[in-house]
């Protein structure tokens, strides 16, 4: 067996109501079952979603407060005041900011942007910020995906005489800023259809109002913050994001363009996973490590030669962002290892001095990939007297409500169920970490520290093809909230298998039934290779995708995980170092079984674990069961092996079957050999097997043993007598068979184990242990 390292939870198959969205909509099966999967049921639903394009935008005046903001922010564009865009240093903050730029420069405003230093002001408006913005003159204030958070400096705004507007999309908290006007879809009294927006749709709607039309050329904008904050991709946000894309595909900034040559993009296929992997980094790079100006400026340049310099600048800010993180990782692992193991810790709350607070949430999400848990990361500032970091969560755990019940040790903090940032005074680290773990104990179970993937469909081999792949295409862009589809393979025959990559961690299956093959390929999976044995039949899930070649497509699987459900025979018959095969197999599920007392001499001073069965029947406490069992050398009987898996059913058997000495031949004397020997003996008499024996075989084209070992039978049949090397013959011997004799039952039975264990074929020596494995499946169920 292989197990899986996720929980898989395959979706039921709702046969009836994709049958209902295939007629109505004339789509193909494989579509309608990945909708109704997605809790897309009816017909025109699933016809919105589908073609989400063709129902345009929602009334952006449906948001509460924007008649109000949209009138204040025309009159200050009439009165000739100075106008701030206050933004956050985030892909959805950078991009927000320069949605709102654009859309009031194109309409005559006097605006600027201001976006705070992550190192020295911290996340979200600050006191003084606004005084220094007061002091320049500056009489409004627009935040964009910031500011909910922001009841003191929305006082303070107040007290100088500043108008206040905020859009946000972050959770509100139980008190609200009192300021000039608050557009946020999830604010108490909004009635707006649609509350999932990131920042930069809250932004683009306001922009929408602003210009009384949906400014089209800004969409690609919007989609690079709607994609990079990771909300829901359905609703309006899939409607930006559909529409983003294909404008970023054919994009004319002069930034994004520059920007997508640096990450290796340009002349490449747009989609989600090009602002998510390529764009989202890079921008978010900039606000991480220094101050995020840089991209906004990157977003509104229309010079060529500022917009190539700063998508160089900022793509070496991202390799110096990937090398702090990688850094941090490594720190934060071995505060886990040495401070604070998993077994004892449901959430990990890790913090050190010098941590950057730019990558910590990155960090995060590194530390939830390798030991899902909870996990908070933060920089300790030890001049400050604070801790300041971000936390990302796991299913089950709701980050923004279990924080809202520390709120008194946390003066600021915000965020969503998934993901959270904080300040806190560096004396409550460790009662928070108390008061989560207590927390996660009352509401989390041991399942829940297992990654769970929700799998769409269970499929075939013969149903993966190109085209199936391309018709899967109307549900994109995919996301948070329509994750791209993740398919079940399900006990499948292996053809191939074999390593890949440069360093041999990458794994490489072909698949095939029916004829029809498939590629599918395991990035970081290649350690793998040596724990699927032959003529196993894998499961697995991924993700489908079509691999061009010269001009030659044709679809593969992404593995994402894999399992083997069934017990695995692991073929280690022959090898040329005993010690060394058994060490590589070696581990703390395998038990390593010995027959015969001088195996236990090659392994004297190995310090392997060794299991001796002397007499054949194990131990009464041994149990095998899920087990991986490594067979050393051969027992003296088939019974033994019998009796070894008589209740047992191990995950695995390394079948090694070791002998001291090459048995003196494979095939026993045929009865005509015996006639004749017979007849010589009574014809001599006596016979000296000392001194002629091996004439007597060389004559024959006969072996020496086989001399002896007839010679043994004959003694044991009282056929014959020997005494001193000479054989004398028994003129009037019993009726015997030869079967009664024990050399030649001996031999008999020596040759069936052989034949069975040593000089069997792979595929029958797994039969043969499958016949026992149904056995013990049986007295174990009965």
């Amino acid at each position: 067996m292989l197990k899986a390292k996720t929980r898989w939870d395959v979706q039921e198959h709702q046969s009836e109501k994709a049958d209902e969205l295939v007629n109505a909509l004339n789509i193909t099966p494989l579509v309608a079952s990945l909708l109704v999967n997605r809790g897309i049921e009816e017909a025109e639903q699933a016809e919105h979603f589908l073609h989400i394009e063709k129902h345009g935008f929602l009334d952006p005046f449906l948001l509460y407060g924007m008649e109000k903001t949209v009138r204040r922010i025309r009159d200050s564009i009439a009165n000739h005041e100075k106008i701030l865009i206050f933004g956050d240093y985030d892909a959805d903050g950078v991009s927000s900011t320069a949605v709102m730029l654009e859309t009031l420069n194109s309409l005559g405003a006097h605006a600027d942007f201001y976006i705070p230093n992550r190192f020295t002001e911290g996340y979200g408006p600050n006191e003084m910020a606004f005084r220094k913005a007061h002091s320049e003159g500056y009489s409004l204030i627009i935040t964009v995906d910031t500011g909910i958070s922001a009841v003191h400096e929305a006082a303070i705004a107040k007290e100088l005489g500043v108008d206040l507007i905020i859009t946000d999309h972050h959770e509100p908290g139980p008190v609200l800023p009192d300021a000039y006007a608050i557009i946020h879809p999830k604010q108490p009294m909004c009635t707006y259809p649609f509350k999932d927006l990131a920042g930069v749709g809250v932004a683009f709607k306001l922009a929408h109002a602003l210009l009384g039309h949906a400014p089209e050329h800004l969409l690609e904008l919007a989609a690079i913050g709607t994609i990079a904050d990771l909300v829901p991709l359905h609703g309006e946000n899939r409607l930006i994001a559909r529409l983003g894309i294909s404008q970023l595909s054919r994009t004319e900034r002069k930034g994004l363009k520059a920007l997508l040559k640096v990450a290796g993009s340009d002349g490449k296929e747009v989609n989600e996973e090009t602002i998510g992997f390529a764009i989202g980094p890079r921008i978010n790079a900039v606000g991480r490590l220094e101050s995020a100006d840089p991209a906004v400026h990157l977003l509104m340049t229309g010079d060529p030669e500022a917009a190539a310099r700063l998508a160089k600048d900022i793509d070496l800010l991202n390799k110096d962002r990937q090398k702090i993180v990688s850094q941090i990782t490594e720190e934060a692992i071995r505060q886990v290892e040495s401070l604070y193991p998993i077994e004892d810790n449901p959430v990990l709350v890790l913090a050190k001095e010098n941590w950057n607070p730019g990558v910590v949430g990155i960090v995060a999400s590194r530390m939830v990939e390798k030991y899902y848990r909870p996990t908070i990361i933060l920089s300790i500032d030890h001049e400050k007297g604070i801790a300041k970091g971000s936390a990302r969560s796991i299913a089950g755990f709701d980050l923004f409500d279990n924080l809202s019940t520390c709120r008194e040790i946390l003066p600021h903090f915000g965020g969503h169920p998934m993901a959270a940032g904080m300040t806190l005074d560096i004396n409550d680290v460790d009662q928070l970490r108390e008061r989560l773990i207590s927390l996660a104990n009352d509401k989390l179970t041991d399942s829940d520290f297992t990654p769970i993937k929700s799998i769409d469909a269970s499929c075939g081999v013969e149903e993966i093809t190109v085209e199936s792949i391309e018709e899967m295409n109307l549900l994109a862009p995919f996301g948070m909230g329509n994750p791209k589809p993740l398919f079940l393979l399900d006990a499948v025959q292996v053809s191939s298998m074999r390593k890949i990559g440069s360093d041999q961690t990458h794994l490489k299956l072909s698949v095939e039934h029916a004829h029809q093959q498939l590629d599918c390929i395991g990035f970081g999976f290649g350690h793998l290779h040596d724990h699927i044995a032959p003529l196993s039949k894998v499961s697995m899930i991924g993700e489908l995708s079509i691999n061009e070649w010269n001009n030659f497509r044709k679809p593969q699987l992404m593995i994402q995980d894999l399992s083997v459900n069934e017990w695995q025979l692991f073929d280690a018959r022959g090898a040329r170092n005993l010690q060394k095969a058994i060490e590589k197999i070696d581990g703390e599920k395998n038990i390593h079984i010995v027959f015969q007392k001088e195996t236990l001499g090659i392994f004297k001073e190995s310090g392997l674990n060794l299991l001796y069965i002397e007499d054949g029947k194990p131990a009464p406490d041994l149990d095998i069961t899920n087990k991986y069992v490594t067979l050393i050398d051969t027992p003296p009987s088939i019974s033994h092996l019998d009796a070894l898996f008589k209740e047992a059913r191990p995950e695995r058997i390394y079948a090694i079957f070791h002998q001291q000495a090459e048995h003196f031949f494979a095939t026993i004397p045929t009865r005509e050999h015996f006639k004749w020997y017979y007849g010589f003996l009574k014809q001599k008499g006596t016979f000296d097997l000392k001194k002629h024996a091996q004439a007597l075989a060389r004559h024959k084209g006969w072996s020496n043993e086989t001399i002896d070992f007839m010679s043994q039978v004959f003694f044991d049949l009282e056929f014959a007598t020997i005494e001193n090397g000479i054989i004398s013959v028994n003129h009037h011997p019993p009726k015997r068979d030869l079967a009664e004799s024990t050399a030649y039952a001996s031999k008999l039975q020596q040759l069936e184990l052989e034949n069975t264990l040593l000089y069997s074929s792979y595929q029958d020596l797994k039969e043969w242990f499958d016949e026992r494995m149904k056995k013990s499946s049986t007295l174990v169920n009965a």
